[in-house]
């Protein structure tokens, strides 16, 4: 079929849903995020690189989401999923999943973002609807200035409700913790930890795998 129709239905969605309030994410270069892998990189830079995975300690598992410790390193790509509004890009400000797109991990588990107990992040199994539970999983991507982002936690999301009004909830931001061996770990906190995203090679990504 001609490219051009591609074009033209993509700009028709992205119209309509501007239109209802709806603001797509864009990435490094500009580009709506529609689907697809990418890295999440720190804006402030010489304090680390992108995200990865991690046990705690001397454990491997359970792995929490931290930040790589060398500014050059991109670390492990993301996927965006199950924002509950009809729009066809990732969505500003909308409850959705995130998943670490990587093949596989010691701890041979599911990679989707989770707050646990201690406020941290970390990974843990695909999400089931908008249940209690589930509600841990379910993060915003808000943004925090005219070219990036931050991650932003709502756990009073409504069973079924695409948005939530931070106003209303009280959302909390999702920050750095760096803890007793310096490891620079993804978590709730007052300091947001401010993000861009870029477009990930999408063969090498689906080769990795994470073994230590």
């Amino acid at each position: 079929m001609n490219p051009r129709f591609y074009f033209l239905l993509a700009f028709a969605a992205v119209l309509a849903a501007t239109t209802a309030n709806a603001q797509p994410v864009l990435d490094i270069d500009g580009d709506i995020i529609f689907g697809g892998s990418y890295y999440v990189l720190p804006v402030i830079r010489g304090q680390g690189g992108g995200v990865t995975l991690s046990g705690r300690g001397d454990q491997p598992c359970p792995l929490d989401i931290v930040q790589e410790s060398s500014e050059v390193d991109e670390g492990i790509p993301v996927k965006f999923s199950n924002w509950r509004s009809r729009v066809g890009f990732v969505p500003e400000s909308e409850s959705l999943n995130i998943e670490t797109d990587i093949a596989a991990t010691v701890c041979v588990q599911s990679t989707y973002w989770w707050i646990d107990a201690t406020w941290r992040v970390t990974a843990g199994p695909k999400p089931e609807g908008f249940g209690e539970d589930s509600s841990r999983s379910f993060f915003q991507i808000q943004k925090a200035d005219e070219h990036f982002y931050k991650f932003a936690f709502c756990p009073n999301v409504r069973a079924g409700s695409s948005k939530v009004s931070a106003s209303e909830w009280g959302c909390v931001d999702v920050g750095i913790l760096v803890d007793e061996n310096g490891v620079r770990r993804l978590a709730l906190a007052n300091r947001p930890f401010l993000v861009m995203f870029k477009k990930a090679n999408v063969p090498e990504v689906s080769a990795k795998t994470m073994s230590t």
